[in-house]
């Protein structure tokens, strides 16, 4: 039988069929418990003892869960110095990405401050656009959304006047977002909002990396989508923006 010190690191939270896996039988997770060595967090889920989780414990434990998850939008954004430009005073949840459905202790689990699962996935089956960062004291790798594959998740779930100017205030800080990695997560990417609304924001910014995207290879569908009510229509993507956004290409719609 696997010694639980061997097997279980500080921070670690871990199921029943997992420590079996890895030695850790039924009846000793019954004597852990009873000794404390372990404690419960929900049912069936457990940790050892020690300080309060941080989040990224629990992220990296989905992964050894085998759960294939990432952190994107705001929240990887901000890990790539964009922080500053989120909304000051609110309560910015962790977004994470999963290509199947989570655990239910996800929710569950008081870990500040909280999960966000995000429904719509614009690069849902891609895997460009994401790197392991390390976290703690074992270098416990997490994936992140690169941050010119986070602004092009940000800009699938916008449906806001001040959502679209906040994105575009980020996005005005984004001096060395990389051509030829959005170029390809821009073909890949399966939503025309998402795809529409970033090429959008990204020429009002004026940086000299959007004019070496070409857009004659993306797919951006046909017809007028309203992102905002009340707003002015584009008239090279064809989607609705706030008025006070002017650069020469939009006119009234009446």
């Amino acid at each position: 039988m696997a010694a639980l010190d061997s097997v279980l690191q500080e921070g670690l939270l871990v199921d029943r069929k997992w420590l079996g896996k890895h030695g850790i039988e039924a009846t000793a997770v019954d004597y852990y418990l009873r000794t404390g060595k372990i404690e419960t967090l929900v049912h069936g889920l457990y940790r050892k003892p020690g300080p309060p989780l941080k989040w990224q414990q629990a992220v990296y434990s989905l992964i050894l869960l085998g759960h294939d998850v990432h952190v994107g939008h705001v929240t990887a954004l901000a890990h790539h110095g964009y922080e500053h430009y989120l909304k000051l005073g609110v309560t910015q949840h962790l977004r994470l990405y999963s290509t199947r459905s989570l655990p239910s202790w996800v929710e569950k689990v008081n870990i500040e401050p909280g999960f966000v699962t995000m429904k719509r996935n614009p690069l849902a089956g891609v895997s460009t656009g994401l790197v392991d960062v390390p976290f703690g004291t074992w270098d416990w790798p997490i994936r992140y959304s690169t941050a010119e594959r986070a602004f092009i998740e940000l800009a699938g779930t916008i449906d806001t006047r001040g959502d679209i100017l906040q994105a575009k205030e980020m996005m005005e800080g984004a001096a060395n977002l990389r051509p030829n990695l959005l170029q390809v997560l821009l073909e890949s990417c399966g939503n025309i909002k998402a795809k529409r609304l970033f090429l959008w924001i990204a020429r009002t910014a004026g940086h000299s990396w959007y004019k070496h995207i070409d857009l004659s290879r993306l797919n951006l569908g046909a017809g007028k989508r309203q992102i905002v009510s009340g707003g002015i229509l584009d008239t090279q993507f064809l989607i609705t923006v706030p008025k006070e956004v002017q650069d020469g290409q939009q006119e009234p719609l009446f």
